[in-house]
């Protein structure tokens, strides 16, 4: 096994976390413009329309904001019966609120991992399922300087796990598969995604397995960390 030489992060369940839950903030836009509903059933909802909305909607990718607009549609005038004219405002209350620096928290370990990986000399990326705002966000959160290379799948156009999207991270990192390691809480999007390029890959599971962590098992050999501290001791390990 090469030295690394690039590690790529995930954002979302890896990196950050949000507070309160989005499914919670969700379900108090809901509460408030008369169509109360309890996060839990909020959260069913939410994976419902997900899956029945198509990754591109004209032309617009998964997580952009024309995607985004119809799912936020879908949900609170198709599913909660909601008046568009409603709607419209609930849509700029949404996208402030996800870019918004107090809704998102770093997990335990996540600067002093960034610091480490840094100091090591190693190129850092992050490889994220995420709309146009993640770039301000992390900027917001004071992360930007942390990153080497960012590669959002809003503002690309093409989404974990498509190798496409852990290609053009390579690219603009500069090295090779087997000098890269990436790192995120999805067994599919993220570990799977990532061995099928050639890469390295840690599965981050803060849940320590729980089985409401609501992600797919891994296989016997994918190496599964539980803090952001033991994937940075892994991470100097390779380096």
């Amino acid at each position: 096994m090469l030295p690394l030489r690039a590690v790529f992060l995930d954002a979302g369940q890896t990196l950050l976390y949000e507070e309160p839950t989005r499914f919670a903030i969700y379900a108090e836009a809901a509460t408030a413009r008369g169509r109360p509903i309890d996060p839990d059933a909020m959260r069913s909802l939410m994976g419902r329309v997900h899956h029945r909305l198509p990754v591109r909607i004209d032309g617009a990718a998964r997580y952009s904001d024309p995607w985004f607009r119809r799912f936020i549609d879908e949900i609170f005038r198709g599913e909660l019966g909601v008046s568009s004219e409603l709607v419209a405002d609930l849509e700029e209350e949404l996208f402030a609120r996800f870019e918004s620096p107090a809704t998102f928290h770093t997990y335990p370990g996540a600067r002093e991992l960034l610091a480490a990986t840094r100091g090591a000399g190693l190129v850092v990326g992050m490889i994220s399922n995420w709309s146009a705002r993640l770039t301000p966000l992390l900027d917001a959160l004071e992360l930007s300087s942390s990153f080497d290379v960012v590669v959002c799948s809003a503002l690309e156009g093409v989404e974990k796990p498509d190798p496409r999207i852990f290609r053009l991270a390579l690219e603009r990192a500069r090295v090779t598969p087997a000098q890269a390691l990436h790192a995120g809480d999805h067994p599919e999007l993220d570990v799977a995604g990532a061995r099928a390029v050639g890469l390295d890959a840690v599965l981050v599971d803060h849940r320590h397995g729980r089985a409401d962590a609501g992600r797919a098992t891994t296989s016997a050999g994918d190496r599964r960390v539980g803090s952001l501290d033991e994937l940075t001791s892994y991470i100097l390990s390779r380096a």
